[in-house]
C-alpha cells in the first residue's frame, strides 16, 4: 500500500484550524477565528485521519479525508466558514484528499485443489480384462 505523506498533511489541517480557535488575549486587532464547533468537529477527523494513516490503512483514511473535505466545503456552502479561511481550508483538505492512496487487500486466494483421500481402484488394484477388481 502506498501512502504518500498525508500523514503529515492531517497536523497542518489541524494547526490550521486550531489557529482559528481560542488564543491568549492581544492588544493587537482581533483576527476572525474559526466557530469552535467546526474547528473541534474537523480537528477530530482530522485525528481520525492520522489514525488510519497510521493503521496502515489507506482506504480508511481517504474515506475519512473525504468525508472532512465534504464537511468543510459544506461550511463554505453555508456561509459557517468566514471567506478569509476558505481559500486555505479548502486546498488543504483538498489536497490532503488528493495525497492517500486506496489499495483495496487482494482477494481471497482460491481454494486449493480438493485431494482424495480415499484409495483409487484404477492406482491400487489389479483388473482383469473386464475391469474387475482381483483382491
Amino acid at each position: 500500500m502506498r501512502l504518500v505523506p498525508a500523514r503529515k498533511q492531517a497536523p497542518v489541517v489541524l494547526v490550521l484550524l486550531l489557529a482559528g480557535c481560542g488564543g491568549a488575549h492581544r492588544t493587537e486587532p482581533r483576527v476572525p477565528k474559526l466557530p469552535h464547533a467546526l474547528a473541534s468537529a474537523w480537528r477530530a477527523q482530522a485525528n481520525g485521519v492520522a489514525a488510519a494513516l497510521d493503521a496502515g490503512d489507506g482506504c480508511l483514511a481517504q474515506q475519512r479525508a473525504v468525508a472532512l473535505r465534504a464537511s468543510v466545503i459544506d461550511a463554505v456552502n453555508t456561509r459557517r466558514l468566514r471567506p478569509r479561511f476558505q481559500e486555505t481550508l479548502v486546498g488543504a483538505v483538498n489536497d490532503l484528499a488528493s495525497r492517500i492512496t486506496c489499495v483495496p487487500p487482494p482477494p481471497p486466494a482460491p481454494p486449493a485443489p480438493h485431494k482424495k483421500h480415499g484409495h483409487d481402484d484404477h492406482e491400487h488394484g489389479k483388473h482383469d480384462k473386464h475391469g474387475k477388481h482381483d483382491h
